[in-house]
């Protein structure tokens, strides 16, 4: 009796881990096929309007942190856009500028969308709410499937307070621009009013300084930001886009680390 119990349990035990393994190996093969390929080297550049005056805004900025990881060795690029106009209402966001807020006016103009937080906007030619996860990676898949990536060569360097960016790209077009992004990783803030006060808020991929560089008649060159107080090369980087300023569409992206 006791030989067929250690028997019995032995061939369960084999049972388990040949369906665990199988397991494991059926969700291995279901990742791997979740980010499609592409001929293209296709891409997919993430702009998020957020802001932590906003109740909305806490799900998109989880959700934007929830991407970086999943797709971190994909062309995918997210840029966290923090507007300043629900400063006005009891909390004023450190890291919110005019310069964003109005750059979503545009796009606002551009795609014939309506101004609201949290919005997303991929490859500048589609918009949803920033907290739309199902839309936003059916969305991701597609462009990483579909676009094709214009090749922008990058190399960024920090010298005390200033970060020195060397640009070049085979763009084509005379009338796309090239756009330069100092872009904060992760950082986080203690929300004392406002909508969404006593949170501890988590931001991912904060944008802090963008240029802006007519392609019209150069393709390569050097643009230079001013550095924060306490910058930390691992901790920051370098993405940038082309896009036509007219229909929004963006047609190639990268990032770069601080050498």
């Amino acid at each position: 009796m006791i030989l067929k119990n250690l028997i019995t349990v032995g061939t369960f035990t084999t049972l388990m881990f040949a369906a665990s393994a199988f397991i494991q190996k059926e969700d291995k093969q279901q990742k791997a096929q979740h980010h499609p390929v592409s001929e293209n080297n296709g891409f997919a550049v993430l702009e998020l309007f957020t802001s932590e005056g906003c109740s909305s805004c806490p799900p998109a900025d989880d959700l934007m942190g929830k991407i970086e990881k999943e797709y971190q060795n994909e062309p995918v690029y997210i840029l966290s856009y923090h507007v300043d106009y629900w400063n006005r209402l009891g909390w004023k966001d450190r890291f919110s500028t005019a310069e964003n807020s109005q750059r979503q006016q545009q796009y606002s103009r551009t795609l014939g969308s309506q101004v609201y937080t949290p919005q997303l906007i991929v490859n500048g030619k589609t918009e949803f709410v920033g907290s739309d996860s199902n839309a936003i990676t059916t969305t991701i898949d597609k462009e990483l499937l579909h676009s094709k990536n214009t090749k922008i060569d990058l190399n960024a360097k920090a010298f005390q307070n200033q970060a020195t960016v060397q640009y070049s790209t085979i763009s084509t077009d005379a009338k796309n621009v090239l756009l330069v992004n100092l872009v904060e990783k992760q950082s986080s803030t203690q929300v004392g009013k406002g909508e969404n006060e006593g949170r501890h808020l988590q931001h991912w991929q904060i944008v802090h300084q963008q240029k802006s560089i007519s392609l019209y008649k150069q393709h390569e060159g050097v643009t230079t930001f001013t550095l924060p107080d306490g910058f930390s090369p691992s901790q920051w980087e370098i993405v940038a886009f082309i896009q036509n300023p007219k229909t929004g569409q963006i047609f190639g992206s990268a990032k770069t680390a601080f050498n």
